[in-house]
């Protein structure tokens, strides 16, 4: 891994922890962080009543910036990611949401909830 690759996973890290307290802060419990599926990966898996979140963590200059970095490839990977963990935890029996925690220098995180909704 390059110099500047392990630059950014270390700061995707360490984002993802700040989410992950942040999340805590409001209520969340924290499931799982960075679970991977053959289909993708999911930062961080947090649940708050009978809600589980699917939580994405992405760091960047504004939060416009951060919300509009989730593609629509990437959503697509984290939905099949997301149907996997509910497969591996069928007794959760909860509704499930998709949020992003954007991380911006400065600045208390931003928990944008239902970023997006699936496709049908």
């Amino acid at each position: 891994m390059t110099g500047k690759r392990q630059q950014a996973e270390k700061r995707g890290r360490m984002a993802e922890t700040a989410a992950a307290w942040f999340l805590r802060a409001k209520g969340y419990s924290i499931l799982e962080e960075r679970f991977r599926s053959s289909h993708g990966e999911i930062d961080l898996i947090a649940q708050k009543g009978k809600l589980i979140v699917m939580v994405e963590v992405k760091t960047r200059k504004t939060e416009q910036e951060a919300r509009e970095s989730v593609g629509f490839r990437q959503r697509q990977r984290i939905e099949r990611a997301a149907l996997d963990w509910m497969k591996r935890h069928k007794e959760m029996n909860a509704s499930i949401r998709f949020d992003v925690i954007a991380i911006v220098p400065g600045r208390i995180p931003t928990h944008i909830k239902d970023a997006w909704r699936p496709a049908q």
